[in-house]
């Protein structure tokens, strides 16, 4: 019984790193574009990051 215990703790462990890899990978990954995004030369694709921080009720002025 106690190595089952032990075996579950582990692949519960396993499973929660590996979820935490993901969401900060996604995490960096948004956050990374919408940088680029945001301080691209293009007028198009800064307007449009512009008008997302205003959708989220982020000040930018």
């Amino acid at each position: 019984m106690a190595q089952t215990k032990i075996a579950d703790q582990t692949v519960s462990v396993q499973g929660r790193r590996a979820e935490l890899m993901q969401a900060g990978l996604a995490a960096f990954l948004g956050l990374g574009l919408f940088m680029i995004v945001t301080f691209a030369d293009s007028s198009i694709l800064h307007n449009a990051a512009h008008d997302s921080r205003h959708g989220i009720t982020v000040p930018c002025h």
